[in-house]
């Protein structure tokens, strides 16, 4: 079995930054935090007007060539939670990006639905084929590929949505505390 090499650890959480339904009117209130088992997201999910939290990494720059590799290792400690681990990519294709961006602020995202134990770490491959192009929670189905050589940013949720199109069927409003612990690629 091949090594796995790490590409977010708990050192590499220091930027990360929480964003959550309050940008679309929401009032769910999460933080993230940085600390020394990883990253932490501590705060109150409510349904109504948006339905999640999450935390996001900074823009890579450069961005993350992960070509030859097959897909990600997440360790989590999500207590029963079924998160959504989300991959952005910058494509070069004339006129996507911005079709993209005027749907959606966050544009295209590449998404995996993560059941977690309810006591303990969990952890899960999530390999690059399984991923599903969305925009806000979206399907999309225009021809695209994951770019595996231009990937620009991570973001990890607790959503009322799930996979593209489709409610989150382990959703649950209220108190919300997680931690990743690492995202490693394999």
């Amino acid at each position: 079995m091949p090594e796995l090499e790490k590409v977010v650890s708990s050192s590499d959480f220091d930027d990360w930054f929480s964003l959550n339904d309050t940008i679309m009117g929401g009032s769910s209130k999460a933080v993230c935090r940085a600390s020394s088992k990883g990253l932490s997201l501590e705060g109150v999910v409510v349904e109504e007007k948006g339905g999640f939290v999450s935390c996001k990494s900074p823009i890579f720059t450069p961005l993350l060539n992960l070509s030859s590799y097959q897909g990600f290792e997440l360790k989590i400690e999500g207590k029963g939670r079924t998160l959504k681990f989300g991959v952005s990519c910058k494509y070069g294709i004339l006129g996507l990006k911005e079709f993209f961006l005027n749907k959606s602020p966050g544009g295209l995202r590449w998404v995996a639905e993560i059941d977690t134990k309810r006591f303990g770490t969990t952890i899960i491959k999530v390999p690059f084929e399984s991923l599903e192009p969305t925009v806000l929670a979206k399907k999309i189905s225009l021809p695209i590929k994951f770019k595996s050589d231009s990937i620009s940013q991570f973001q990890l949720l607790h959503s009322k949505f799930g996979r593209p199109g489709e409610l989150n069927p382990g959703f649950k409003p209220g108190k919300i505390n997680f931690l990743l612990q690492s995202i490693s690629v394999y």
